[in-house]
């Protein structure tokens, strides 16, 4: 298997720490959605990473994290799968960070390639980062839980703390660790893992 994407989107990212975790070999290409376009373009023609090409010798390839991960989760024996058997609450989750993910990355782009901003869109993508963030603030504060469900780690603890990594590192502003003691304790205990150490690197801001 081939997993293309840089490690500081979240989206590749837990893709990478999931196959870590599966015990299943892959190669890393770290292409840029910038950098890399005309690339990716010929494997994944919406030029959007992860993507994870399966079967080398004709290039069957699948995209978005949640799919990929729905796929591998398939391939491993029950006791080794990282849904847990509450399956609805972790996608439920795993679906409210992926979409703060994806309103930081508008954010981010918004403020980055536009000489001028604006400030309607601006202000509702801080708007909607922000509700997101207490309200998974709330709901992990309510689990006494080492993980969100329990002592296991899943798919959605790692979505959540590869999203707060995310947001740090490119949208400060936005995220006092303070203001979201659970949240920032829920990311600390992740990012100690060594998996998670691993499966890293410094944000590349496109050129």
């Amino acid at each position: 298997m081939i997993l293309i994407g840089q490690y500081d989107s979240p989206f590749v990212r837990r893709v990478g720490i999931a196959l870590r975790l599966y015990g299943m070999p892959f190669e890393h290409r770290p292409w840029s959605v910038v950098g890399d376009f005309d690339r990716l373009l010929a494997i994944n023609p919406t030029g959007s990473v992860p993507v994870l090409v399966l079967v080398l010798d004709d290039g069957t390839a699948l995209v978005e994290s949640k799919v990929i991960l729905d796929n591998l989760d398939s391939l491993v024996p029950e006791n080794r799968r990282l849904w847990p058997e509450e399956r609805l609450g972790a996608l439920r989750l795993s679906g409210f960070a992926l979409q703060l993910g994806d309103r930081m990355v508008s954010l981010f782009y918004e403020r980055r390639l536009h000489a001028q901003v604006s400030e309607v869109l601006q202000g509702r993508r801080e708007t909607q980062i922000t509700a997101t963030l207490a309200m998974l603030e709330r709901e992990r504060a309510a689990q006494s839980g080492e993980w969100w469900f329990g002592d296991g780690l899943t798919h959605a603890d790692i979505a959540v703390a590869c999203i707060l990594r995310f947001v740090q590192d490119c949208l400060a502003d936005l995220y006092d660790p303070e203001r979201y003691p659970a949240l920032a304790a829920h990311a600390a205990r992740a990012e100690a893992l060594p998996v998670f150490q691993e499966i890293s690197q410094p944000f590349i801001p496109p050129a």
